[in-house]
């Protein structure tokens, strides 16, 4: 499902990053990347997972909850995911540039924090990664951008 989140992020010209947060096998929340189209830098796939699955149970808690995002969680989402206290971050491909759940930092294991959060990552790192590639490389034949 986040993989299908991503590429709609993808036709629209967004980094393509998908997300979605789950409890108990039922979805809550879903998101992409949309930074571009609501000229937000906070827009990204975690974050608005995140609201809408506060959103549909009525609660900022998420306590329970797995967040499944196609990359690498960045400072931003990870710090987000701690404050909501998601029990768990699956992600598929490592972000070495901007990941903070291990490449260059390690929020959600952070023991100054009031709250933890297992890691899994390589989950669909192949497919995750491809995406992020062709978009990446669409980019760089159109000299700037393909939106």
């Amino acid at each position: 499902m986040a993989l299908q989140e991503a590429a709609k992020a993808y036709r629209i010209g967004e980094v393509p990053v998908g997300a979605v947060i789950v409890l108990n096998d039922q979805l809550l929340g879903r998101g992409y990347n949309q930074t571009e189209k609501l000229k937000d830098p906070t827009a990204h796939a975690e974050i608005l997972a995140i609201t809408s699955a506060c959103q549909a149970i009525g609660d900022w808690r998420l306590d329970g909850t797995f967040l499944y995002s196609t990359l690498e969680p960045c400072s931003m989402c990870a710090g987000a995911a701690v404050l909501a206290r998601i029990t768990k971050i699956v992600f598929g491909a490592s972000d070495p540039k901007f990941g903070a759940c291990g490449s260059i930092f390690n929020i959600p294991v952070e023991t100054r924090l009031n709250h933890r959060i297992e890691l899994e990552g390589g989950v669909m790192a192949d497919e995750a990664a491809e995406l992020m590639k062709t978009f990446f490389r669409a980019i760089r034949q159109t000299k700037g951008g393909i939106h």
